[in-house]
């Protein structure tokens, strides 16, 4: 509140020197050049997939176990989405599938890291179409000891009210390639420019800007808290019937959400916790093939029918911590 008071103060409230530096220190911590804030997620999906170029007879792959966002993003451009499965153990694209449904029209693999776990970057990069990595969950997860975000072609994030860090909305490109970089910096703001070209009004204001600054300092701190509890729910449910989060070697997980494996429907379960006082939830609303009316994604099916996100975030108290372990104990007693 206190860096959202003193950027209101300032008198800059547009985008200025805070989205400047909250650019320049998002790159710096995944390694990367200063990326480019803009106003959602979505937003940054939008003008990644033009900044690759990518438009009407062109498809992208995207997982159908994803929220509706990336179908949203190729929409916009006027490509044709092409829908891959997951694997039903880690919620990510199962990059064999995906395998299947390249043509020679796919331009681009979206690939969200699904509820703070890395997807398989080795298996997606060895597929030959550029990655943009959606690291809307999972800003501080590590693959092989990198950071997500700095092994697509462009990565973007998204800083809505639920994600990891936030700035209410907003979102940011990053990529390795400066020029990329530019051509999307340029594409984020239409005013006061001599030569006409498709320009966006996706710009981040600085008091957002300084709430995500705030947000990044402490975000080291916030993913140690979001492990802890992690790591407690494991060993106290180590012997229920449940599927625990995957974790395969060489990848973190910043839990963005604890999504359980529940042996029949999850919906049941969610019901038989909220009157034991906890909120679980389905962590996909929608899976986007069903959204389609599509069929033949077993894998999305399957985490569909059996995932469910239990209460984790950084100010969740020793108290709170204690109901949704025994609540979910209580349940398959």
């Amino acid at each position: 509140m206190r860096a959202v008071a003193r950027a209101v103060q300032g008198g800059a409230l547009a985008q200025g020197t805070e989205v400047a530096r909250f650019e320049a220190e998002v790159g710096a911590f995944l390694g990367l050049p200063p990326g480019v804030a803009v106003s959602s997620g979505t937003a940054a999906l939008h003008l990644a997939l033009l900044g690759l170029g990518v438009g009407p007879g062109d498809e992208v792959i995207l997982p159908s176990y994803v929220c509706v966002a990336p179908l949203h993003a190729i929409e916009y451009v006027g490509a044709t989405p092409r829908l891959a499965d997951a694997d039903p153990a880690t919620y990510n694209l199962d990059p064999a599938d995906v395998r299947r449904r390249i043509t020679c029209r796919t331009r681009a693999i979206i690939v969200p890291h699904q509820f703070g776990l890395p997807a398989d970057l080795d298996g997606l990069l060895m597929l030959g179409p550029p990655l943009i990595e959606d690291c809307a969950q999972a800003i501080g997860a590590r693959y092989r000891g990198r950071p997500v975000g700095s092994f697509g072609a462009v990565s973007i994030a998204s800083f809505y009210a639920t994600k990891l860090l936030t700035t209410g909305e907003g979102g940011m490109l990053l990529s390795r390639d400066r020029r990329l970089l530019a051509r999307l910096r340029d594409r984020r703001d239409y005013d006061e420019r001599r030569r006409h070209a498709v320009r966006y009004n996706y710009k981040l204001t600085d008091f957002q800007a300084a709430l995500g600054r705030s947000q990044l300092r402490r975000l080291p701190a916030m993913l140690s808290r979001r492990t802890a509890i992690a790591g407690r729910y494991r060993r106290r449910w180590a012997d229920l019937p449940i599927m625990l989060p995957a974790l395969p070697a060489g990848r973190s997980h910043v839990y963005h959400r604890f999504v359980i494996g529940v042996p029949g429907a999850a919906a049941p379960v969610a019901r038989r916790l909220s009157r034991l006082g906890v909120t679980a939830r389905l962590p996909i609303f929608q899976p986007i093939h069903i959204t389609l009316g599509l069929e033949g994604f077993p894998g999305t099916a399957h985490a569909f029918r059996h995932g469910l996100s239990v209460p984790l975030y950084p100010a969740l108290t020793s108290r709170e911590e204690a109901l949704v372990i025994r609540g979910l104990q209580r349940v398959f007693a």
